[in-house]
Formats: C-alpha cells, sequence, structure tokens
C-alpha cells in the first residue's frame, strides 16, 4: 500500500480492485488530481464521482446526516451499497457533479478499504474504463488500457459481485443503479 499511499499524496491518480470492478481514485479534495482523472475517464465533470472509505469516520467531512440516517447508512456498511445522502456545506462541485448530494460507500473489499485506511481519508471511486465503456474487472486490463495514463495500479483481484455495487437515494429509498 505503501506505493499507491505515495501516489494518491502526490497528487496521482491510481487503479484498485472493488466489490465488482477495478475503480481509479484519487485525493477528492485535490483538483489537479480530478482533472487529471477526468481526463484519463474522457468524463464530463457534471457527473461528480463516488467516495468510497474505509469507516464512515473518513465520509463525515462530505456528508451532512442526522444521526438516524447515519444509523440507516451503518446497518448496510461495509458492503456494496453506495447511498446518495446530502452533501456537506463547501463540498466542491467537481464531487457532486454540482448537485446537493453526494454518493458514498464505505467499501467492504479489503484492499480498497486497506487503500482508504493506508491514505487516511476516502478516495473517489469511478470505474477503470473510458467513458461510456464497459467496466474493467482485472487489473491485466487496466494495464493494457490505461497504464500510461494512471501513478499505480493497485494488485488484488476484484470482489465476488458481477455488477458495480447498487446505488440508492437515502432519503428516498429510490434504488438509482440496480446491482
Amino acid at each position: 500500500m505503501r506505493a499507491a499511499r505515495k501516489a494518491v499524496w502526490s497528487g496521482g491518480v491510481i487503479a484498485y480492485p472493488t466489490e465488482a470492478v477495478f475503480g481509479l481514485g484519487c485525493d477528492p479534495l485535490n483538483a489537479a488530481a480530478i482533472a487529471k482523472l477526468l481526463a484519463i475517464k474522457q468524463r464530463d465533470d457534471s457527473k461528480g464521482f463516488i467516495l468510497i472509505a474505509a469507516d464512515i469516520i473518513q465520509l463525515e467531512p462530505y456528508i451532512d446526516v442526522s444521526d438516524k440516517l447515519r444509523d440507516q447508512l451503518l446497518m448496510t456498511w461495509p458492503g456494496p451499497i453506495t447511498w446518495v445522502v446530502p452533501a456537506a456545506p463547501g463540498v466542491p462541485d467537481w464531487l457532486t457533479g454540482g448537485r446537493a448530494t453526494l454518493a458514498v460507500r464505505v467499501t467492504a473489499h479489503p484492499v480498497a478499504q486497506a487503500l482508504c485506511a493506508s491514505t487516511g481519508f476516502a478516495l473517489t471511486s469511478t470505474s477503470a474504463n473510458l467513458s461510456s465503456r464497459p467496466p474493467i474487472r482485472s487489473s491485466l486490463a487496466v494495464r493494457h488500457l490505461l497504464r500510461d495514463k494512471l501513478d499505480y495500479i493497485v494488485p488484488g483481484n476484484v470482489g465476488s459481485q458481477r455488477r458495480p455495487t447498487k446505488i440508492c437515494d437515502a432519503l428516498t429509498g429510490k434504488i438509482l443503479r440496480a446491482s
């Protein structure tokens, strides 16, 4: 994890395994790293990002949830459910896509969880692919497609989920993306 941590701390973009696919991540508060990530994915900045974390404490600077809602989230975490919750005041538009909400997950994947613990903060998490292309499920495929664009590829295997994590609206319970 040392090389991955160093890459993230220095403003780099890394790839890492998650519950279902390889993700791309960086320091969510580093504007230059976010710009690099958007360029790698060829992605519009209006989409926003998911943040993954080792625990809910890493997400607290980014979210504005009641104790009741926090307890609801913790009933499903760590786990493969991403919740869209109210964003805390001051969260950058590049994370929210200009919305008042933010997608967040306490990951259950041991490598992704260790990565967040190692860096000491939540990371952006978006699938390791070019926008509108199928997600990548192996480090070999990440190397073939993105090797020259990334600062580090964390070794490991994706989890057993076949599709990216379910995304639900925490306030309404509506499923925004099925798994």
